[in-house]
């Protein structure tokens, strides 16, 4: 018997669905949802869209944070061929404004029903009531056009970009990208039925959405499913919950481990019997955090290489495998990398260059936007990511930094990462951030941001000391500068502009 074909993100939920209708899927603080019920909202949500003549290639603004009826949506307009446009509600108003000028949706929908945030933002429009209580729907005022007639059965969604270091844009994300994506990630981590991921990453980014959303579907696993990530919650469904699978970005670690060390003072350490796999993405990874994960959870930290114009990781650690560093693992199927110089000439393995990505989850480019996506695109299908990166003897993938990010001081190359790492060795030291400061001469100076732990104070002398015996002088910050909390993106990104700004 041939496996069914599963190349619509509504197809891997509709198969799991067939499977097992009556197995949970959504454990939210209030209840829990089984594949049947998650069905049942996704049928009222379908005729919805279609009563309000939404055809394919129509795009649905969705200003929402994490709900049953929020992923019910994703898949409704998957079923009559929209593509959704996911954008994470705790945004501001003038950001809002903007990303419904670029989607240009027929609909607008409100995740109300759980978020403050979206009922504040539904304020500001004529609103009219879903068939699903927890949502509001509004009818757009932007002109609504057709999509390119070659993509509108292509694209599933369309994620918009973080703008860390400048405008975001809107990926246009693939159905195949994504279901592909579902299935190598499942994969990667073994996940299956009796799984219980931790989903707080909101399903309007890349990492909530392929990561966690479509890798879950994909192996009938199930989600403990959050708007915000709350240690103490996370704390509870590791200890009570059967939670299996632990995936997020670094600050999500650290502010787990921080709540965890500060709880269990003087007590045992916090159990989590059923946790079997832990990994990082959405950043860089730090080797001292990577350590200190490792050594609270008993097993490997995993990691991988991904972005949001390749529907997710293209490569990705071995499970179950120690490393003693920080790679991003090796290329997962589907996926091709290069590593190049100015000219776009391959470099050899211990090179670092530019890394260059092709393969099945690559974006077709950004929504009407051809001059950034010209930016990006090279001859023969390849996308230049802006990523600075090697690979190891081994095949191992190695990120470096960011060209746009890359300090030029003194006629040397200095890499942020490198610095940051040293730093977040350093005793006390939560987090950092390095960035250039442009000089008149063309020179830049180095500044770091440090945000410390609650029990410790900044000593600037051993600080400065401490990166002297590790870092060559050309790499030496000119200014370390404290900082209570970091601007930080919905996905734990540090948004290293507004650092920048500060200091300007």
């Amino acid at each position: 018997m041939s496996k069914p074909t599963l190349d619509r993100i509504h197809l891997l939920f509709e198969h799991r669905y067939q499977l097992d209708p009556n197995k949970e899927f959504l454990f939210t603080p209030t209840r829990n949802y089984t594949f049947s019920e998650i069905n049942t909202l996704v049928n009222q949500l379908e005729k919805e869209l279609l009563d309000q003549k939404v055809i394919p290639g129509d795009r649905i603004l969705i200003i929402a944070e994490n709900c049953p009826e929020h992923i019910a949506l994703i898949l409704a307009c998957s079923r009559v061929g929209a593509w959704s446009c996911g954008v994470n509600a705790r945004m501001s108003g003038g950001e809002i404004s903007t990303y419904l000028k670029m989607a240009d949706p027929r609909l607008i929908y409100f995740t109300t029903g759980v978020s403050a945030a979206a009922k504040e933002h539904a304020n500001q429009y004529q609103i009219q009531a879903s068939v699903l209580d927890a949502l509001s729907l509004s009818l757009s005022n932007t002109p609504g056009l057709p999509a390119e007639p070659n993509l509108i059965d292509q694209i599933a969604a369309i994620i918009f970009t973080s703008g860390t270091t400048g405008a975001s844009k809107g990926v246009l994300v693939s159905h195949l990208g994504l279901t592909h994506f579902g299935r190598v990630s499942a994969e990667s981590r073994d996940l299956g039925p009796n799984d219980k991921s931790y989903a707080y990453l909101p399903m309007t980014h890349i990492f909530g959405l392929g990561t966690v959303l479509m890798a879950s579907l994909y192996a009938g696993a199930s989600l403990i499913l959050r708007t915000q990530f709350d240690p103490a919650d996370a704390y509870e469904a590791l200890a009570n919950g059967g939670l299996t699978t632990l995936q997020g970005p670094s600050a999500m670690y650290t502010r787990l481990l921080d709540y965890w060390e500060n709880l269990s003072k003087g007590k045992e350490k916090p159990s989590h019997p059923n946790l079997r796999y832990v990994y990082m993405g959405a950043s860089a990874l730090d080797y001292s955090i990577k350590l200190r994960v490792e050594q609270f959870f008993g097993f490997p930290l995993n990691h991988g290489y991904g972005l949001s114009e390749y529907a997710g990781a293209v490569s990705v650690t071995k499970n179950h495998v120690w490393r003693k560093d920080t790679s991003s693992g090796y290329l997962v199927e589907g996926g091709e990398v290069i590593i190049v110089d100015s000219d776009g000439n391959d470099l050899p393995k211990g090179e670092r260059g530019e890394l260059w990505i092709r393969g099945i989850g690559l974006m077709p480019g950004y929504f009407r936007d051809p001059e950034e996506t010209q930016k990006v695109m090279r001859p023969n299908g390849w996308l230049a990511t802006g990523d600075i990166a090697y690979f190891d003897e081994d095949g191992a993938l190695f990120v470096v930094g960011r060209l746009k990010e890359m300090i030029i001081r003194s006629g040397f190359n200095v890499y942020p990462a490198e610095v940051e790492t040293i730093l977040n060795s350093y005793p006390g030291v939560l987090q950092s951030a390095v960035v250039g400061k442009k000089e008149a001469d063309g020179n830049e100076t180095i500044i770091a941001f440090v945000q410390l732990n609650s029990d410790h104070s900044l000593d600037q002398d051993a600080l400065r000391k401490f990166m002297k015996d590790n870092l060559a002088p050309y790499k030496l910050p000119a200014q370390i500068i404290e900082k209570d909390k970091f601007p930080l993106t919905f996905s734990g990104k540090i948004i290293k502009r507004e650092l920048l700004e500060s200091v300007s």
